[in-house]
C-alpha cells in the first residue's frame, strides 16, 4: 500500500534561510591543520590553505562558517593568531601545543576562498569583553583605533565585515573552560553585547543557550534586547569516551528526536515573550559526537589525543549519517520560522562531510546530503503531511518509515525532501500537491547498495544520482523510494 504526502502550498511555515546549511570548523585534531590548512602541501596555495577541500565546500554553496569553537575557543586569545611573530600557546581544552599559525586573517582568506560568510565564536570562558570587543575593532572599523590599524599593517587594509560574532560556545557545561552558572552568565552577555555592539552596532550577536528554563529566562531578561540570536547544539549518539557507535536502525530511532529541542526552546521563547524577536541557531550539530577521552584524566596528554584518531575512520559514516543528517536538515525546514542557521560540525575530518588526507579528499554520506538539499530546498517552506505510515520497530520503539519536507519559491517552482528510514524496504509513494503540477519534474538521490555503505580513499559507494519525469495527469505523483535513502523531487506548479 502506497504511503500518501500531501503538500499545503497555502500553509506558509516560514523563510528558509540559507544559512540552515552552514557549517563549522575548530581547532580540534586534523579539521584546521591538514585539513583545511596544510603550508607546504602541493594540494594547497601559496596561503596554505587546500585547494582541493575549499573546492568540496564551493560545491556546497556554503553560506556561513563557525570558527574557531567550539570548546577550543573558551581558551583562545585571538591576538595570539594575528601578525607576522606568532608563539605557538597550549590549547587547555584539547590539550595539544596550538600553533597559532591559522588566525583571524587566514580564517578570513579561507571564507573569500569558499565564498562564505565568516561566523566568529569569541572567548567567553577565559576571555573578557573588551578582549571580544577588540576582535571586533581587528575585523570590522576602517582605520580607527589600535586594533583596526594592526590589521592594516598585516597587510588588509579594507575591514572584513563580519556580520555573525557569538559570545561563548557551551559555558553552561561544567568542563568547558571558564563555565559560568545562569546568574554570572545573564551580566557577562549584557556586558560583552554593549562593548561589542558599540564597535560596530550593525553586527549580529548569538550568545550561547540551551533548551532550559532558567539559563534562557535570567538571559533573556538582562541581555534579550541586545541580542538577534540564541544558539543551541546537539549530538545524538554521545561517543564522548566510547567510540561505539549506534547501528542504523537506533539511528533513526535518534531522528524521532530531533524536534525536541527545538519545540523545547521554542516554548521557551513563548513563555519569555521573545518568540518572533530573537532567532535560534543551532550552530553545532551532527549525529554523532567527537569521541574525545580521557581528556581530563591522562597523565600524558598523548594519551588522550590518539584515540582521536578513531573520529576519521571513514568506515564509521555510513547510510546512518546521511539519513540522519537530512532528517535533521528537514526538521529544520519545517521549523524555518524559528530557526535561522545551523552548522553541520564539523565540516572537514574528524566527524567531518570531507576527509581530508594528504593525497586528496573523500567525501562522506553526508556531503551528497547537504548537496542535495541545499540546491533545492529554498524559498517558503510549506506544509507537508504524511499518511498510512504504518512505521518500523525499533526495540520499544516505532519509528515512521518516511520523513518529509516542503519548499515553494515565489516563482512557483516547488521541492519536496522525501527520506525512506526503513533499512530494507522500498516505499511506494503518492505525492499530491494541493496545487497540482506541471510539465517536468526532477530527482535526485543519495543512497548506497545497504544501509552501512561508505565512501573512503579507493572506495565509492555513496553517491548522487540524478533524473527527470514528465508529471502524468492526474493529480498525484507516484514513485518508489528505495530503503535508507533521500530524495528530492522538484517541479513548477
Amino acid at each position: 500500500m502506497a504511503l500518501e504526502v500531501r503538500v499545503d502550498t497555502r500553509r506558509r511555515l516560514g523563510a528558509i534561510d540559507g544559512k540552515l546549511f552552514g557549517h563549522f570548523i575548530e581547532h580540534f585534531h586534523r579539521q584546521i591543520y591538514g585539513g583545511v590548512f596544510e603550508p607546504g602541501s602541493p594540494l594547497s596555495d601559496s596561503l596554505g590553505l587546500r585547494n582541493d577541500v575549499a573546492e568540496a565546500m564551493q560545491g556546497l554553496g556554503a553560506p556561513v562558517v563557525r570558527w574557531p569553537g567550539g570548546c577550543f575557543v573558551s581558551a583562545y586569545h585571538w591576538k595570539d593568531g594575528v601578525g607576522p611573530a606568532r608563539e605557538p600557546s597550549f590549547d587547555k581544552a584539547w590539550r595539544v601545543e596550538e600553533p597559532n599559525t591559522f588566525g583571524t586573517d587566514e580564517f578570513i582568506a579561507w571564507c573569500r576562498k569558499i565564498g562564505t560568510e565568516p561566523y566568529v565564536c569569541t572567548n567567553a570562558g577565559t576571555g573578557t569583553p573588551e578582549e571580544m570587543s577588540d576582535w571586533v575593532e581587528y575585523c570590522n572599523l576602517r582605520s580607527e583605533g589600535r586594533w583596526a590599524k594592526l590589521r592594516q599593517s598585516h597587510g588588509h587594509a579594507e575591514p572584513y565585515k563580519v556580520k555573525y560574532w557569538s559570545i561563548g560556545n557551551e559555558n553552561y557545561l561544567g568542563g568547558e573552560m571558564g563555565s559560568k552558572t545562569p546568574q554570572e552568565w545573564c551580566r557577562f552577555v549584557k556586558e560583552s553585547a554593549k562593548m561589542m555592539k558599540r564597535v560596530d552596532p550593525t553586527i549580529e550577536l548569538f550568545a550561547a543557550s540551551t533548551p532550559d528554563l532558567e539559563w534562557n529566562r535570567l538571559l533573556l531578561q538582562e541581555a534579550g534586547e541586545v541580542l538577534d540570536w540564541i544558539s543551541i547544539h546537539g549530538y545524538w549518539d554521545p561517543l564522548w569516551i566510547n567510540n561505539n557507535l549506534a547501528p542504523y536502525e537506533t539511528c533513526m530511532a535518534y531522528t524521532t528526536r530531533i524536534e525536541t529541542p527545538i519545540e523545547q526552546i521554542r516554548a521557551i521563547l513563548t513563555a519569555t515573550g521573545h518568540l518572533g524577536k530573537i532567532r535560534v541557531a543551532f550552530d553545532e550539530w551532527n549525529l554523532r559526537g567527537w569521541h574525545h577521552p580521557y581528556v581530563d584524566s591522562a597523565a600524558n596528554a598523548a594519551d588522550c589525543i590518539r584515540p582521536r584518531d578513531e573520529n576519521d575512520r571513514n568506515s564509521s559514516y555510513t547510510m546512518a549519517d546521511a539519513v540522519f543528517s537530512a532528517c535533521f536538515l528537514n526538521a529544520c525546514v519545517r521549523h524555518s520560522d524559528l530557526i535561522g542557521m545551523a552548522n553541520f560540525a564539523p565540516s572537514v575530518n574528524a566527524r567531518g562531510l570531507i576527509y581530508a588526507h594528504p593525497e586528496g579528499i573523500v567525501k562522506r554520506s553526508t556531503y551528497f546530503v547537504f548537496q542535495a538539499l541545499a540546491e533545492a530546498l529554498k524559498g517558503t517552506s510549506v506544509g507537508v503531511s504524511v499518511h498510512g505510515d504504518a512505521g518500523f520497530s525499533v526495540g520499544d520503539s516505532i519509528v515512521p518509515c518516511l520523513d518529509a519536507a516542503a519548499a515553494l519559491e515565489t516563482d512557483g517552482s516547488w521541492a519536496v525532501s522525501l527520506v525512506n528510514r526503513h533499512p530494507e524496504q522500498a516505499q511506494v509513494v503518492d505525492l499530491r500537491l494541493d496545487a497540482g503540477a506541471t510539465g517536468k519534474a526532477t530527482w535526485c538521490r543519495v543512497n548506497g547498495p545497504s544501509k552501512d555503505s561508505y565512501n573512503d580513499i579507493g572506495r565509492s559507494e555513496v553517491g548522487l544520482e540524478r533524473g527527470a519525469f514528465e508529471i502524468p495527469s492526474g493529480d498525484f505523483l507516484s514513485f518508489s523510494l528505495p530503503p535508507h535513502s533521500v530524495t528530492v523531487v522538484r517541479g513548477s506548479l
